[in-house]
């Protein structure tokens, strides 16, 4: 005997399976749905707001002009110690950053215009001894007030160099933020630039150095180390 299937048993059984699966995919829209609350906030995707101070100030590297400005007086005949100091120190950080022109710049039309230039002569040696390349230092002049303060003799190089934008903006009401429970604008700028500014080579911000040679009788001394520590006695 075959077994027959009523139309009324076939179509019930059709109804209870569209309804389940109806159920199904709501429950999977639903899931979904909770999931993507997570990671939003007040109706935002979290991306979407600038709320943490190393959005709001990255450090990037920027071509920046490094200055040293050297205050000479009209009676001046040599450098001074420090005078040497300050350009030795200057012309080793300039080994360290960048290979462009080093430009001395003398005032010209200032009271002490004619110490400047007598003094140019041992500027360049200082230079030459901290590392800086005779070929690439260039001697030019600016026009400077005749009666007013004592011009200086001005050294510039160009470099890239770690920085972050500018720091003691307040755009909005300090309030407005506390109210929200947000970071206001200068939140973490002063550390941001402190940051970049105690960065040794910017090039560390993009890759790391090479690895130094492996020193074999340190490592040597140190698995000696590891293994008596670990085995008492031995």
């Amino acid at each position: 005997m075959k077994n027959v299937t009523q139309p009324g048993r076939k179509m019930e059984n059709t109804m209870i399976t569209l309804r389940f699966r109806s159920a199904l995919t709501a429950g999977v829209l639903l899931s979904a749905a909770l999931m993507a609350g997570c990671g939003t906030r007040d109706g935002m995707t979290t991306g979407s707001i600038r709320d943490d101070y190393r959005t709001r100030h990255p450090i990037v590297l920027n071509e920046v002009e490094h200055a040293l400005d050297i205050p000479v007086s009209s009676a001046d005949v040599r450098l001074t110690t420090g005078m040497r100091d300050a350009i030795g120190g200057f012309g080793a950080r300039y080994s360290e950053s960048s290979s462009s022109i080093v430009q001395i710049m003398v005032p010209q039309g200032s009271p002490n215009a004619g110490a400047a230039n007598h003094l140019l002569k041992q500027i360049r040696g200082t230079l030459a001894s901290s590392g800086v390349p005779a070929s690439r230092i260039v001697q030019t002049t600016y026009v400077a007030d005749a009666y007013g303060d004592a011009a200086p003799i001005r050294l510039t190089y160009v470099a890239m160099t770690a920085v972050t934008n500018a720091c003691g903006e307040w755009p909005e009401d300090l309030a407005n933020d506390t109210v929200m429970n947000r970071n206001w604008e200068n939140f973490g700028c002063a550390t941001q630039a402190n940051l970049a500014a105690q960065i040794a080579s910017p090039m560390d911000l993009l890759t790391p150095r090479k690895s130094a040679p492996i020193d074999a009788a340190r490592r040597s001394e140190v698995i000696s180390d590891y293994r008596n520590d670990g085995n008492p006695g031995l």
